[in-house]
């Protein structure tokens, strides 16, 4: 469903916020007091403006209160942070997220009244350290310290083989499951046992990291000549 959003800084967290979401097909307002921040995404929202953000007056003469939601994208500059949250608390904004650079800047938000305050380079940062310790995995989300949800471009290893032949399942040896494929522009989701990997296929697997590392591993040792053939 299309919603109004509008992102506040457009630093590079929020321009590649506008830039998804208007991609999605949102309606983006995009707001900076940097008139080339503004120029630079005009492109990629519905609409681009420069103004003050922590103006009370700016934020109702831009029709703020009737967004569904508002993203509060600054995150060094804490006073403009903490006052943008505050006054679009205040001129009933119903749904706030804010970008926090740290706990306490986080504390604050959540107190004032930020529905949800993310830490994206925190974020990043997990994201990153679980594709160096798993050198298949592209992209992760954390959903506990030994536990995440992981996107796998099928790797040669893998192609040919059923997911109960590679240990997947919640039953299977490696306790890791498989969330959904993405075969070209087919997803599968909840893929049965007897499902085989091909090439080009993406995997979502969950579980836990060490699971999921193990049966990388044991795969990687055990299928690559049999995978090899399948392949030429």
């Amino acid at each position: 469903m299309k919603k109004q959003v509008a992102v506040i800084g457009l630093g590079r967290f929020g321009a590649s916020l506008v830039q998804t979401l208007h991609g999605a097909g949102h309606e983006v307002l995009a707001i900076d007091k940097d008139e080339g921040k503004v120029q630079n995404i005009a492109g990629s929202a519905a609409h681009a403006v420069q103004a003050d953000a922590t103006n009370e007056s700016v934020l109702t003469e831009l029709g703020l209160k009737d967004f569904e939601v508002a993203v509060v994208a600054m995150g060094s500059d804490i006073e403009s942070s903490v006052l943008c949250t505050i006054l679009l608390r205040k001129i009933g904004v119903t749904y706030i997220i804010a970008r926090a650079d740290h706990d306490l800047h986080g504390k604050i938000l959540e107190r004032i009244g930020a529905n949800r305050v993310v830490y994206p380079e925190h974020e990043m940062g997990i994201s990153v350290a679980h594709t160096v310790m798993l050198r298949e995995v592209d992209d992760y989300m954390s959903l506990d310290p030994d536990y995440g949800i992981s996107k796998l471009n099928s790797p040669k290893y893998l192609v040919g083989c059923t997911l109960e032949q590679l240990g997947f399942g919640p039953t299977g040896k490696s306790g890791v499951a498989i969330l959904l494929i993405k075969r070209g522009e087919e997803i599968i989701v909840a893929p049965a046992m007897s499902e085989k990997v091909q090439v080009g296929d993406v995997l979502v697997p969950y579980g836990r990291d060490d699971h999921l590392e193990s049966m990388l591993n044991e795969a990687r040792k055990n299928y690559p000549a049999e995978n090899a053939e399948k392949q030429s």
